[in-house]
């Protein structure tokens, strides 16, 4: 377990660095954090949940930390009603995702999921899509069930 641990804890040194961007131990607690969340979180949640252990760390640190995930692709930003945003940990590869209303859970949808859509758009409307980035938000199947 703890070589687990450690091979994660490099993955996401390295992830941190790909873009020329400095490690500081902040942005490594943070990216852990967030990648342990397990769920969408906001920034004032996440704070919320490393204070105790980290009590140096403000909520801008946080906030800014969120932000350069999301700019280097390690982190997604998603809106939760009221304007609210949360975030999500990501992996690397190309994916989309399925987030549910309810549990707040977040789950990747690879590629194929959007793969006959885009083809439906080339074929309608004669549109050729280079890039495409889609969250799906409804209940998830335990969720659905427990209701």
């Amino acid at each position: 377990m703890l070589v687990r641990v450690q091979r994660r804890a490099k993955a996401l040194e390295s992830r941190i660095t790909s873009r020329g961007r400095r490690l500081t131990s902040q942005r490594l607690v943070v990216a852990q954090a967030l990648a342990d969340a397990g769920a969408a979180i906001s920034a004032q949640e996440l704070h919320e949940r490393l204070r105790r252990r980290h009590p140096r760390l403000g909520l801008a640190t946080v906030y800014r930390a969120l932000e350069a995930q999301v700019e280097s692709g390690m982190a997604r930003r998603l809106e939760r009603p009221g304007h609210v945003y949360v975030y999500v940990a990501c992996s690397p590869e190309h994916h989309h995702h399925l987030v549910c209303t309810s549990c707040q859970r977040v789950r990747d949808a690879d590629e194929s999921v959007v793969a006959s859509m885009v083809r439906g758009v080339r074929e309608r409307h004669g549109f050729a899509v280079d890039h495409a980035r889609l969250d799906l938000y409804g209940l998830c199947a335990a969720c659905r069930s427990a209701s």
